[in-house]
């Protein structure tokens, strides 16, 4: 009898064990926008180190990301890098109700490889001579949000039409600022926390406000994946902790 009774306690205490173990590795998927990484991560693991539980995140542009949402890829979270790709989301239904927030703004800065002179970013500025036999790395134009913003700051400025044809465009702005971080581009457009990550490059200009439309960080849940885990983390998002970090990094944090 007394024998039974240790084993039924050990017995308790192993499925004790094995329960504390799952709430404590307890996961958030998070599909995030490449420029967010340095920041996220910190954020992520401050998270993690507050409440015991993990959020795994998947980076890229945030195109690419919206549209494996459309495709039922198991995202819980989605931050996206403008509120055009959001509101595409939301469209369709996708985005769960009451949890979308305005979490992040950034801005748009000229970069070089290496160290370089600053330069004033103005309508008629000579860019096309700045790049001599080389490119301009920026995200994809037409799809990639780094890349949108960038090309409606130089058309404003009368820019676009003298650099169309030497632009080198890549899936995400993380890519576009490797490229100038090896040298493989002399030049490129891409965030100004981009940057801030980047040893190797030098930012020599920012786009004036005014020449793009702002640059808005949107969050929020995806349908039917707005679980108690996953706004929690969403409200973490929005603490103290996650603002120093996100501020560190270059971030404006905007009001809830």
């Amino acid at each position: 009898m007394i024998r039974s009774l240790h084993i039924i306690r050990l017995l308790c205490a192993l499925v004790f064990c094995v329960v504390a173990q799952l709430v404590v590795a307890a996961e958030v998927t998070v599909f995030a926008a490449a420029s967010t990484k340095t920041a996220l991560d910190d954020v992520a693991e401050a998270w993690q180190a507050e409440t015991g539980n993990r959020a795994v995140i998947a980076y890229a542009g945030s195109s690419a990301l919206a549209r494996q949402i459309e495709q039922g890829a198991p995202a819980d979270v989605f931050i996206s890098a403008n509120v055009a790709w959001m509101d595409a989301l939301d469209a369709s239904d996708l985005i769960a109700t009451g949890t979308r927030r305005d979490l992040l703004g950034n801005h748009l800065v000229l970069v070089a490889h290496g160290h370089a002179d600053p330069v004033e970013i103005v309508p008629g500025m000579d860019l096309a001579t700045m790049l001599g036999d080389g490119w301009l790395a920026m995200a994809l134009v037409e799809a990639v949000p780094a890349g949108i913003y960038g090309k409606a700051a130089l058309d404003s400025l009368g820019l676009w039409p003298l650099v169309e044809g030497r632009v080198a465009q890549t899936d995400n702005v993380r890519t576009a600022l490797a490229l100038v971080a090896t040298g493989e581009a002399p030049l490129g457009v891409v965030y100004a926390t981009d940057a801030v990550a980047e040893p190797h490059v030098s930012v020599i200009g920012t786009f004036p406000e005014g020449s793009h439309p702002p640059i808005v960080y949107p969050v929020a849940a995806v349908t039917e994946r707005d679980t108690p885990l996953t706004v929690a983390f969403l409200d973490f998002l929005r603490s103290d902790a996650a603002r120093t970090i996100f501020e560190r990094d270059g971030f404006a944090v905007l009001p809830d």
